[in-house]
């Protein structure tokens, strides 16, 4: 490894993102190479350019430090500003904020100007009561040969700088904010290195062929041959395909899992790599012994790999001036995580599988769940997480990852107008008690109903559920085929309408007399992206819904399949197709919306980049666009055409 030591790295390697945000409070995320104490400087003068700082907030009883190894500190900031003796942060009116570190209390603003916009000293954002402009993505894949959609995002907002009324209040990143199960090789060896220099916390395996962390990072299948790990024995065949067979999905893709992420440091250092560029600087990642065959993929992968750490900035910078909010799709943790009843019976009874999904769940909550709702998270998983950061041993580390099995609160809402309520779709599943080799429900009746729940009385609303409600009734129904024939792995066979049960209560609750008259679905999870109009037949309630899809931020279908779908789509599926009459949503009018760049027979678009939704007084979206990662950005038009 060639790199500087760790006494040069910057005192921030990873962060600020800004987190959950209202008038009374403020949450960041960061992680340091010190465990030194932070200050918070806030600046309400000039739109936040203030030369000097209306409020300086010692963190230390607002930050939750969590070590994650010699060197790098994890900080859960959730700032209570009525608790600290501050005034409410002021509404639609820019904020600046600085952090200082270290003994000497250095200015981060000045220390890493790339967080910062073009004439601004300091990050900057607005407190949104009414959300007007809204960013969402899914799907960042950082191997995938495109653009990366964040840094569209980051210049979108960079050209709305002069106008704070034009910047979005909300970032939501809706799954797959990184694939652990999917890593590039050079990728992986930039994480063995990152896990040595800052000294990421080892840890034994159990029910592998390799003991501990330093066997599995020296093994000679550590690069594209993880499924070599698992021990021959009966039981863990099926144990292999999940986990590293880079199983063969002929309708869709071909999934790659040879380099499976395995360790807690691991998917800690996919996180940094992922979201920043500090740690790339100074390293220069070293080659590992390959086949031939493999060397010539890792020269391709590599290739993508430099191109995405190229636009790392931006992707920094975006998170640190607009509040961002995440959830948890499959590819965080493990590919088809919790797809089936049998799935989940044999992933979780082997203890490798088990620490292997644990470990991304434990980085998932420190990365991402826990800012999101803090004031939920402390009570139940604060002392199994710090007994963790102060003593990794396999003990405290199986003992945190049954707490977070347990753990049932991983969705929120975020209190603005229009609410954003974000679904669980993963960890609250409807599971088949008859045929557990089907497709849970995505949701389970109880948390449906705690769904509506906090849905009546409201007039608009804002859902983001991580796979579309409403989606393309062909894919919809090839998954449906190869379900029937006991196959859904092959396909990912993972949307509302593959459990009935869980699909009728979902649209009860979209067409119940006392829950919003607007609902935006905010999706992602299918790697292109979409727009349809629904609206409810023969029902006294006047519900309008839509149902927005973009993604992926770094992914994208196979460009031909896609077109052929979409084709294929339209002719089936047509208003005076018989196919169409015996497959009608009968109680739906389903209406695709037209990408204005594309020929007026299409729908389906297949382009990276970011969603954006402008939204009107009342919570309608009156202005839908795919920024195009490539530059390009794409209108969804309304359209009179009808599907169903």
């Amino acid at each position: 490894m060639t790199a500087d030591s760790n006494s040069q790295l910057p005192l921030v390697i990873a962060g600020p993102i800004l987190r959950r945000v209202d008038s009374g409070r403020l949450g960041l995320w960061l992680v340091t190479r010190d465990r030194d104490a932070l200050e918070l400087a806030l600046y309400r003068e000039r739109d936040g350019q203030g030369t000097i700082a209306d409020d300086r907030i010692a963190l230390a009883p607002y930050d939750r430090v969590v070590a994650v190894g010699t060197t790098a500190f994890v900080h859960l900031i959730d700032v209570d500003l009525e608790a600290a003796g501050r005034a409410p942060l002021p509404l639609d009116s820019p904020v600046g904020y600085d952090l200082r570190c270290g003994d000497r209390m250095a200015s981060l603003a000045e220390a890493e100007p790339g967080l910062c916009y073009d004439g601004d000293v300091r990050p900057r954002f607005v407190v949104r009561q009414h959300l007007e402009h809204v960013l969402h993505g899914s799907c960042r894949r950082p191997h995938h040969d495109s653009p990366d959609g964040m840094t569209r995002a980051d210049q979108w907002l960079a050209a709305r700088r002069p106008k704070p009324a034009d910047w979005p209040g909300q970032l939501l990143l809706t799954g797959d904010q990184i694939y652990a199960d999917d890593v590039a090789g050079p990728m992986l060896a930039a994480i063995h290195q990152t896990i040595e220099r800052l000294g990421l916390w080892p840890e034994d395996l159990h029910g592998a062929t390799v003991s501990d962390s330093a066997a599995l990072y020296a093994s000679a299948y550590t690069y594209y041959q993880r499924d070599e790990l698992l021990p021959r024995e009966q039981g863990t065949t099926l144990l292999r395909e999940r986990f590293f067979g880079g199983k063969r999905k002929p309708v869709f893709s071909s999934a790659s899992s040879g380099n499976h992420l395995i360790t807690f440091a691991e998917v800690m250092a996919m996180y940094l790599l992922t979201w920043s560029d500090v740690l790339w600087r100074e390293l220069t990642v070293e080659t590992p012994a390959l086949s031939d065959e493999r060397a010539k993929r890792y020269s391709a992968e590599q290739r993508v790999i430099e191109a995405f750490v190229r636009q790392l900035p931006g992707a920094r910078r975006l998170m640190a001036n607009v509040p961002t909010a995440m959830i948890f799709d499959d590819h965080d943790i493990t590919d088809d995580w919790n797809l089936t009843a049998d799935w989940e019976e044999s992933a979780y009874g082997h203890p490798f599988s088990r620490r292997i999904i644990g470990n991304a769940l434990i980085a998932y909550t420190i990365c991402q769940g826990w800012s999101n709702r803090p004031e939920a998270f402390a009570p139940r998983l604060d002392e199994p997480l710090m007994r963790f950061a102060e003593d990794p041993s396999a003990q405290h580390q199986d003992r945190l990852i049954d707490a977070l099995l347990d753990f049932d609160v991983w969705h929120y809402t975020i209190e603005t107008d229009p609410p954003v309520l974000v679904l669980d779709t993963r960890m609250h599943r409807w599971r088949r008690s008859r045929k557990p080799d089907r497709p849970s429900g995505l949701m389970n009746w109880e948390a449906l109903t705690t769904m509506q729940n906090d849905l009546i009385g409201r007039s608009s609303a804002i859902i983001v559920s991580a796979a579309p409600v409403f989606g393309v009734k062909l894919i919809e129904n090839v998954q449906r085929v190869f379900t029937w024939f006991g196959k859904p792995l092959m396909v990912d066979a993972e949307n509302w309408m593959a459990h009935r049960g869980a699909a009728v209560a979902m649209l009860q609750i979209l067409s119940h007399r006392r829950t919003p008259e607007n609902f935006t679905i905010l999706s992602g999870d299918v790697h292109y992206s979409f727009v349809y109009d629904v609206r409810l037949r023969f029902a006294r309630t006047r519900q309008q819904i839509w149902q927005v899809v973009s993604s992926g931020v770094k992914n994208e279908f196979p460009a031909s399949l896609l077109l052929w779908f979409d084709r294929l789509n339209r002719w089936l599926y047509s208003p005076k197709s018989p196919l169409n009459w015996f497959t009608k949503r009968r109680r739906l009018r389903v209406s695709p919306r037209q990408p204005h760049r594309l020929d007026s027979n299409r729908r389906l678009v297949n382009q990276a980049g970011m969603g954006y939704v402008r939204f009107n007084d009342i919570g309608q979206p009156i202005e839908i666009i795919q920024l195009g990662a490539d530059g390009q950005d794409t209108r969804f038009d309304e359209t009179e055409y009808i599907e169903t």
